[in-house]
């Protein structure tokens, strides 16, 4: 890359974001729209849908879709309220966009294609509201900003939040590379469940089959990368490294970056292994590849046909009910708490009660760390699991719980992923068949 400074995105904790166990697992219900199969206060419940055309069918015959809802202990059915989720962003990434750059902190998301930022295309009171908490972009102070006529964007979940807005183009910076003419999504609307979250938007690093602007969808700023030829052939890849940390303790539990163009080796050194590689599958626009096998405390646990998709946007790890409940069985004191709707175990667990738990990457293993087991407090002495259930989704959900303990490569040119366990000494192992 001539005349181009490689460099490091450091990752900066989100201090702000509390911990909740229940209100991040709704959040993952909010993102891939899928059905619980545990008990608990979150379920998709039919409703009929408001469409025009219900307006004048026959009574019996309007159709239904499942919406989020929260029910109480009575069995009262409510709306999804903002405080009833948090944003379920642990890590923040600084950017510069535009000219004079304007740094906004945004969470980078393997897991969608949209760019989206707070901006003063948002109505008075919400901008006023967010001023404390949020840096605002705004493209009149921007000499390289281009609105695209008749463009447009709306991301929807399936509780019915939303946020919307205008399309625009500016330069946009990442790890010492300036993609020009980069299309950013700036919001006009943003529902309170995006209004209360932490961060000044969101980086979306899936692929651009998922991006939402219309009547034409844009280039994310990893393709655009590419198609400008910023990084080198070959080398059209970005890479993740996250550590560990607690609430309300900023010491360093480990470095966190992204980097955009080239795999930092000096880590692959230090993690004492070669990157393993898997094929992708892209159908789904995410970085999904086979994972046919687990192992709790040695013990196989067969998948046949299963997959995963690698989630920076995601806390937690989602498995099958199965594999969640051959993990919590190993545990003395763990249960599953409807309250929480999901495994919980007692807060004193020594390390050396606590199982291993290792995922299949293609054909080898891959171990989720202990110290990243424990998600969150819940009361009552006992703490909420990293690893929970999936529902009725076809497919695991592997988010910061299982990335802490890899090194990841997300090699978008080569359409495959790349993992080396960041543990000293623990080599991977090849994955039962």
């Amino acid at each position: 890359m001539p005349g181009r400074e490689q460099k490091r995105i450091n990752v900066k904790p989100n201090f702000d974001c509390k911990r909740e166990g229940l209100k991040s697992y709704a959040s993952l219900l909010k993102k891939y729209d899928f059905a619980p199969t545990t008990e608990g206060p979150y379920q998709m419940i039919p409703e009929v849908a408001k469409t025009f055309k219900n307006l004048f069918k026959p009574k019996s015959k309007k159709s239904t879709t499942p919406v989020l809802r929260k029910v109480d202990e009575d069995g009262q059915k409510g709306e999804v309220k903002a405080e009833d989720q948090v944003n379920d962003s642990m890590y923040l990434c600084p950017v510069e966009i535009g000219t004079p750059p304007q740094v906004l902190n945004l969470h980078f998301d393997t897991g969608s294609s949209d760019l989206w930022l707070w901006s003063t295309e948002l109505d008075t009171p919400t901008q006023s509201a967010g001023l404390s908490s949020h840096n605002i972009f705004n493209p009149k102070a921007s000499s390289t900003f281009k609105k695209l006529p008749r463009a447009s964007w709306r991301i929807r979940y399936g509780d019915g939040s939303t946020a919307s807005g205008i399309v625009g183009t500016d330069n946009v910076t990442l790890g010492g590379l300036t993609i020009e003419n980069q299309a950013i999504e700036l919001a006009a609307q943003l529902s309170p469940e995006f209004s209360k979250g932490a961060g000044d938007g969101l980086l979306g690093l899936a692929f651009g089959t998922i991006n939402t602007v219309k009547p034409k969808k844009v280039s994310t700023p990893v393709e655009s990368m590419i198609e400008q030829e910023d990084i080198e052939e070959g080398e059209e890849l970005f890479t993740c490294c996250l550590g560990s940390w607690r609430d309300n303790d900023e010491a360093d539990h480990g470095e966190s970056f992204f980097t955009f163009g080239y795999i930092d080796e000096d880590v692959v050194a230090r993690c004492g292994g070669a990157i393993h590689y898997v094929p992708i599958d892209t159908s789904r626009g995410s970085w999904q590849f086979k994972s046919e096998s687990a192992t709790v405390d040695g013990e196989v646990v067969k998948r046949k046909g299963n997959t995963a998709i690698a989630d920076t946007g995601t806390t937690l790890a989602l498995v099958d009910d199965a594999l969640c409940k051959a993990i919590y069985d190993k545990i003395p004191g763990a249960k599953f708490d409807k309250k929480v709707q999901g495994w919980v175990y007692p807060l004193d667990t020594p390390a050396a009660k606590m199982p291993k738990v290792t995922v299949a990457v293609g054909d080898k293993q891959f171990e989720i760390q202990k110290e990243d087991f424990g998600f969150a407090k819940c009361g009552g002495g006992m703490q909420y699991g990293g690893i929970q259930s999936r529902g009725d989704s076809t497919f695991d959900i592997l988010g910061d719980t299982w990335l802490k303990g890899v090194y990841a490569v997300f090699d978008q040119g080569k359409k495959r992923l790349g993992v080396v366990q960041r543990v000293e000494g623990k080599q991977n192992v090849a994955a039962p068949k």
